[in-house]
Parts: structure tokens; sequence; C-alpha cells
């Protein structure tokens, strides 16, 4: 054997011999364990010093700190002091039908702790479409009506399908079948007098079609009347409660019938001194001065048309109907009014919470939404004070979570700009 294969063979079996034991690593931990908030479930139920874990998105473990095992490598987040609850879901909204203003509207909601929000009847063309079927980061998620149903409305919005045959109707709903909306819009109101409103014969024709095509009907109306014969057609969802007069007995054993419908009561202006100074770290000096004098007095018509709906909502929640959140427009700050005018209307905090998550999301079929549950999406706002103890706590918003990531608040409220 030569010399220089000798030393070779040398050098390789040296070099084989102080080679150190490879182990395999174990990879690092994807979970995040959040311990020591207050829960509010979203179903009706608290979890003092509770604690979550958060992994690939979703709620993996959830129930009281001490129980929950942090997997192992797990980042820890202590929210002892805080209150989270599910995100918020707004099913009546107006937003956007350009694409970079419709994002910008979802972002601004999600700075607020909405995590979803539907458009009720008035989006055409198809960005609504695209960006429904989007995962978008740091931004709610968005269901669509498309283009709602009415009587012919002129001067007021035309892109609404304006029918007068039960034929038309019935064309209008396998239209918007076909785009697989999320729920047919009709409106049943004739603007203070001002147009003929879809007739019962006609809203029947859209109701029926639509059960056909396995879709479901909301309704915006005005007047107990009409409430009763759309609860008579079938209707499935209330976008605004009975507004002209006080519902009776008839009216409350209809809607009892029908366990499965949820009103969204889309409550008006209360007609009181309303302070939004919260909103000032969001909006201009100017902008915030400009909507808080339209704020600063009393408003003793509005009262009168607020006294009535409260009553109503007041009176069908102690019945037991399903209420769900709609702040109508596109505000995004929108829904912590509405739960608290939904109080003031004789609700508790943890009755509009309910109605604000899981009731909702059952009206979206959101499936993943609505409650702190494992398995579920991780949507969820972390709050430096208990709502349960004031509603309007849910605007003291410590961080949001959207699929388990943190919305980067200040970002957004850099980036983003108000319009109502």
């Amino acid at each position: 054997m030569s010399r220089a294969l000798i030393i070779s063979l040398t050098v390789v079996a040296s070099a084989c011999s102080s080679a150190p034991e490879q182990t395999a690593q174990a990879p690092a931990s994807t979970a995040t364990i959040f311990e020591g908030a207050r829960l509010i479930v979203g179903d009706g139920q608290t979890i003092d010093n509770g604690a979550f874990v958060v992994d690939g998105g979703r709620l993996t473990q959830v129930g009281r700190a001490g129980e929950v095992q942090a997997p192992a490598g797990a980042r820890r987040v202590d929210l002892a002091g805080k209150t989270v609850m599910p995100a918020i879901i707004d099913t009546h909204t107006h937003l956007s039908r350009e694409r970079d203003a419709l994002v910008n509207d979802l972002r601004r909601r999600a700075y607020w702790g909405v995590g979803a929000a539907m458009s009720l009847g008035q989006d055409n063309g198809d960005v609504p479409f695209q960006v429904r079927g989007e995962t978008i980061p740091e931004a709610a998620r968005y269901r669509t009506a498309g283009r709602g149903i009415t009587a012919p409305e002129p001067g007021r919005t035309e892109i609404p399908y304006w029918v007068t045959t039960e034929a038309e109707a019935r064309k209008a709903v396998q239209e918007q079948a076909a785009l697989k909306v999320d729920i047919i819009k009709i409106w049943v109101d004739d603007r203070d007098g001002k147009f003929k409103k879809l007739t019962p014969p006609l809203y029947g024709a859209v109701i029926d079609e639509a059960h056909k095509q396995n879709m479901r009907v909301t309704a915006h109306l005005f007047t107990l009347a009409d409430g009763k014969g759309l609860l008579k057609a079938g209707l499935d969802a209330f976008a605004h409660g009975v507004r002209d007069r006080d519902i009776d007995d008839e009216f409350v054993k209809m809607i009892k019938a029908r366990p499965d419908i949820i009103l969204v009561p889309n409550l008006p202006d209360p007609g009181t001194v309303t302070d939004v100074s919260f909103i000032g770290d969001f909006v201009s000096a100017e902008e915030l001065s400009k909507l808080q004098a339209g704020l600063s007095k009393e408003r003793p018509e509005a009262q009168k048309a607020f006294g009535i709906q409260a009553r109503n909502l007041a009176r069908l929640n102690k019945e037991g109907v399903k209420i769900g959140l709609g702040s109508d427009g596109n505000t995004p700050w929108g829904p912590h009014l509405e739960m608290a005018d939904m109080v003031a209307a004789g609700m508790t905090p943890s009755d509009v919470i309910v109605a604000a998550t899981r009731n909702s999301a059952e009206l979206m079929r959101l499936t993943d939404m609505g409650t702190l549950e494992t398995g579920k999406s991780a949507d969820f706002v972390v709050l430096d004070a208990n709502p349960l103890e004031d509603i309007t706590n849910t605007r003291r918003i410590n961080a949001v979570y959207l699929r388990g990531d943190e919305v980067n608040r200040g970002a957004l409220k850099a980036k983003t700009t108000t319009s109502e």
C-alpha cells in the first residue's frame, strides 16, 4: 500500500471518528397561549381567569387557566386584567364597490374589532365577489347580498333590481343565485309615501323563488303590517325592526313560531346627547368636532322614533327571538354605537354581545366564527375593561387578532381614512 493511500485513509478515518453525532432538531412551536383574561365566549358564558391556545390561525384549546396545557415551546402572552371576546360581526353594511376602497373599508373594520361584514343589496360588478373570495391580511371577512330587489324608486340608487311583475322578481332572484350571493335583500318601503312599495305578491315571489334556489331572504321594512305579511310569506331575517308602531301580540306570536328567524334591529339615532370622543384617535380633530356637534343636543323627534323601535326590540328579546347586529351604512365604529343603543333599549350587555357574535355569525353562515371555542378561527378582541359591566367598554380595544395574527392597529390608523 502506498504511503499516499495510507495517509488518505488515515485522514478519512480520523475525520469520520471526530464528526459530531447529528441529532434531529424539534421544530419550533407555532403555538401561542394567552393566559389570565376574562373570556366572554359569545354564547352567554364567561370564563374568569381563562386561557386559550392559538395555533395555525385556530383556537386549539379554550378553558380555565391551569387546565389548558401549553404546547412545548409555545409563546406565552399574559392577559391578566384584560377581557377577551369574539370579533364583532356586522350583518348589515353598505360598503364601497371599488377594490382599493373596499379593502380599506374592511381594514378599517378590523381596527375596530370587526371580523366580518356583510353588504346588503348595493353591490354590482365583479369586485365584491372577488374580494369575498380572498383572505386579506388585517381585514375583516366580506360577504355580499349583491344587487337587492325593490319596486321602482326613481331618483334613488339604480343598483337594485326594480321589479313590477312576479316574473321579473323571480328572474332577479335567479340571476343573483347564479352569482351565489350570501343572502337575497329586498326593500318593502314606500319611503314616506314617495314610491309604491313591493306588494305581497311580488315579495312573495322573491321569497318563494329564493327558497327554491336554496337561498334566504332578508328584508328592509318599516310597517307592522308589512312585517306580518313578510312573516306569512316565509321571510328568513329582518334587516330592520318594525318602525311605525309598537308591535302587537299577533306579530309576537307569528315571529316566535319561526325560531330560526333572526332580527337585526338597526336602531335609529337615539336622539340624546352622544359622546363620540372614543374615535378621536382615528379621525381628525376637525371631523370629530363636526360629528360631535350634530350629537350635542337632545332631539325629541328622534327620541320618539327610537322609543318605538327600542320597545319592540326589548319585547322581542324578552320573548326569546334571536337578535343579530347590523350598523347600516359605512361607519367602521358603528357597531359600538349600535351595541350601546341595544343596551339602552333594554337588552343586557351579555345579550348584546351574543347578538353581535354568535347570532350574527349564524345569520352570515360563518360556522368557524362567533364564539371562542376549540376549532374555530382565532378572531378575537382584547379589551382593557369588561363590557359586561359597561357595554361601551367594547371601545377600549387593546388588541385585535384575525385568523390568529395580531392586527397592526397603529399602522391601520395611519393609513386609513374615514368616510360616511
